[in-house]
């Protein structure tokens, strides 16, 4: 099962002062299986689906995240090998990403812009961000960042298809297990918020499933972009980190799934820009 946004939370009480209780333990298949289900709709065969772990999903999401990106990755590798125009090919690839991920991030982002640009108080802004519709500031939001994301891997494609495919994976697998600190800092701006009710997620957890992306991601780019291309790419995605967290404590006092799932977006163009200006 597929989830609309991605919602990890901060720790909350019950308002007896009794904390809730622990989620039950998983294994690492369980985790990363739990993953492809709420990041995905790849099938995952007919075992249970276990109540949602965020705690415990994430230290495996990075192994998901390879998975969920190794499809697109390889149509580029493809594509590219018989030398098919490298805007059409990355405007394929990104198409079958958002066809993989039923589009979790992409519409997380087009809502956004919605709630946070055209509302005129933090009760209106969270109303508009949970309509399904989407006004003008929610389709700019839907056009951009594909745009975005066309031109930037579509030149990394004309240099090298090879290194696009995969600084496109460890960018994307980066950026999804990214995202959540804005529930690590930030409180749910509403009670009743798929974000509210997803579960615990300590900075403890976010840590260890960070470490190993950064790790892979580093050693990529490294090797494939070079030391300044990650230089760059790292400086970006942690001002851009900085920002959307103050532009949602001052436009919200809080964060949704939805803005968990723009700013996977926003992390993955950052990179992704970054590579192609060295």
């Amino acid at each position: 099962m597929t989830s609309s946004t991605p919602p990890p939370v901060r720790p909350t009480n019950d308002n007896d002062g009794v904390a809730p209780p622990p989620s039950p333990k998983l294994s690492p298949v369980d985790a990363i299986v739990m993953g492809l289900r709420f990041y995905s709709r790849l099938p995952t065969g007919d075992s249970p689906h276990l109540p949602l772990n965020f705690g415990k999903m994430i230290h495996f999401l990075p192994v998901a995240s390879l998975i969920i990106g190794v499809f697109p990755a390889l149509t580029i590798l493809l594509l590219g090998a018989y030398g098919v125009q490298s805007l059409f090919v990355a405007t394929v690839a990104i198409a079958m990403s958002a066809v993989i991920t039923g589009a979790m991030a992409e519409d997380a982002f087009g809502d956004a812009m919605d709630g946070l640009f055209g509302g005129h108080d933090v009760a209106k802004r969270l109303e508009i961000m949970k309509d399904s519709r989407h006004g003008t500031y929610g389709v700019l939001g839907l056009i951009a960042p594909f745009m975005l994301r066309v031109i930037t891997l579509g030149t990394l494609i004309a240099l090298s298809p090879v290194a696009a495919a995969v600084l496109w994976l460890v960018s994307a697998l980066l950026a999804r297990q990214t995202a959540p600190v804005v529930a690590v800092m930030l409180p749910a701006a509403r009670a009743d918020g798929a974000s509210a009710g997803a579960g615990i997620l300590s900075k403890k957890d976010f840590v260890i499933g960070l470490i190993p992306a950064l790790v892979l991601f580093c050693f990529v780019a490294l090797l494939f972009a070079g030391p300044i291309a990650l230089f760059l790419a790292l400086i970006f995605g942690a001002a851009l980190c900085v920002f959307w967290l103050k532009l949602l404590t001052r436009l919200l006092g809080g964060q949704t799934g939805d803005t968990i799932g723009a700013l996977q977006l926003l992390l993955e163009i950052a990179a992704l820009s970054a590579f192609i200006l060295i």
